[in-house]
């Protein structure tokens, strides 16, 4: 706060001359007079609408009484407006939550609303009130306790969203690509069912002897048998595609460098199409060779539909477990299952880091009772921080494994690591080594709280550089039992 900038006015007040308007607050609605020996004197401040009293960045940090007036207090966004978080009436106190915590939870201001008249309290005089006055002291710290509660649940509520804002713009991602492959496999075989219908009434007028009916029928049969394409490195495919399209070109066939590849694609050699070769004249070969060469093409289109859509499936199915109704009865989860389905949500992440993941799942058996996905914010937590603290073209392990009576799993990064002094620190809520406005300092709290108390589960972290490793053990069977130590 800078009270030359501000329409501020601020004098030293000696308490006994606001006695009347000091007692009407709440906190000292109960104090008696003569219970203010060890507080004298505190700032009376006078503050026209819109001046801010107070925000995280100050260097001094005071506690406050609204005389008159009205203040609004407001939050930071990561796009640079301000939110409001709550409202001061006449009666009111703030400012303690900073000055108790040792610091603010999250970047805030506090700005009169009105023309605004409130008593000032330094940090000594903070203390001195809580020690001096019991009733002070209750009511602080039950508006502490009261303001820190809605922070949380506020705070919660926002990583919640965030996760989920993340989830769902990754999801967009990785459906597009499946629905995109699908619209131009769906254009292309528009195009080839034309050419077929084409090449068909080219040649519906032509007789067909038995040997050509027979060699067709088989070439169809086997360009029908399915999408299961042979596996070719990107030189034997290219070496594939030029032995056929010569053999084509020489064979005398219309459009051979069109052909090719659709035929190579599909598993043809040059060795299957000699019957044809042999049955029918140059002209009709080109023309039995394009046909099967379009219907090929549409066979691998086809494939590329259903596989696409399969993709879709495969997302929709993720995003189904992944946020499986927490009012759900008890049941059984397979935790391999669950990281799978995380994973294949948080893909779009992975892939624009070209971050590569090893799974180890070992766990036998690899099942726990659950109710709800709240284990699939622990792994979204997880995961995005390991992919957050990995390099460029890193890798991450998700590796799982069972001791006795308990369902390990440990999720590896290859990042700088945890400074020593930070990592006693990781669980506490609103902890985080991230710039301001980048984070709420909650995820690896809740984290913690839903393995610990939800699970009756145990999580631990190690941590050097280039090998961070969290480590959460949950229960098989009895969420009593105590985890290995």
């Amino acid at each position: 706060m800078s009270e030359g900038g501000n329409p501020i006015e601020a004098e030293p007040i000696l308490l006994r001359d606001v006695g009347e308007a000091l007692f009407r607050t709440r906190p000292f609605s109960g104090t008696a007079p003569d219970a203010l020996s060890g507080v004298e004197s505190a700032d009376r401040v006078k503050a026209k609408a819109g001046a801010t009293l107070c925000e995280s960045t100050d260097p001094s940090r005071y506690y406050w009484l609204l005389l008159e007036g009205e203040a609004r207090a407001e939050r930071s966004e990561k796009d640079g407006s301000w939110t409001a978080a709550g409202i001061a009436r006449p009666g009111d106190g703030f400012g303690e939550v900073p000055l108790l915590m040792g610091g603010p939870p999250g970047k805030f201001r506090v700005m009169a609303a009105q023309d605004s008249a409130l008593l000032r309290f330094g940090e000594p005089e903070f203390w001195s009130m809580l020690a001096c006055c019991p009733s002070v002291r209750k009511q602080v710290l039950a508006d502490f306790s009261q303001r820190l509660q809605s922070y949380q649940t506020e705070a919660l509520h926002r990583e919640k969203l965030v996760s989920l804002g993340t989830l769902a713009a990754g999801l967009m991602h990785e459906l597009h690509n499946p629905g995109s492959a699908a619209k131009r496999a769906a254009s292309q075989l528009r195009e080839n069912l034309l050419r077929l219908q084409e090449l068909s009434l080219r040649n519906a007028d032509k007789q067909k002897t038995p040997e050509q009916l027979q060699c067709m029928h088989d070439l169809l049969a086997r360009a029908l048998s399915g999408c299961h394409m042979p596996v070719m490195s990107s030189l034997e495919q290219s070496d594939a595609e030029e032995a056929m399209a010569e053999w084509l070109a020489s064979a005398g066939v219309e459009n051979p460098y069109a052909i090719a590849p659709a035929l190579v694609g599909i598993g043809f050699k040059s060795e299957e199409l000699t019957c044809a070769r042999a049955a029918f004249e140059t002209g009709s070969f080109s023309d039995a060779l394009n046909w099967l060469g379009a219907l090929v093409s549409s066979v691998s289109l086809v494939c590329a539909i259903e596989e696409s859509i399969s993709r879709v499936s495969e997302l929709v199915m993720a995003v189904k477990k992944f946020a499986y109704d927490d009012r759900s009865a008890g049941r059984e989860l397979d935790v391999h299952d669950s990281l799978q389905s995380t994973l294949t949500i948080l893909n779009h992440k992975l892939r624009t880091k070209n971050i590569s993941v090893e799974k180890r799942f070992a766990a036998s058996p690899s099942t726990i009772l659950t109710r709800g996905s709240a284990l699939s914010q622990v792994w979204t937590n997880l995961i995005d921080n390991a992919v957050d603290a990995s390099p460029d073209g890193g890798r991450i392990l998700v590796e799982t494994w069972t001791e006795p009576g308990w369902l390990a799993v440990c999720i590896a990064d290859r990042g700088a690591g945890i400074a020593p002094e930070v990592l006693p620190h990781i669980f506490e809520a609103f902890f985080t080594t991230k710039p301001q406005g980048s984070g709420t300092g909650l995820g690896l709290e809740i984290v913690h709280r839903i393995v610990t108390q939800k699970f009756g589960g145990k999580i631990e972290v190690e941590s050097e550089p280039g090998n961070t490793r969290f480590i959460v053990r949950l229960p098989l069977k009895d969420p009593a039992a105590e985890p290995p130590q």
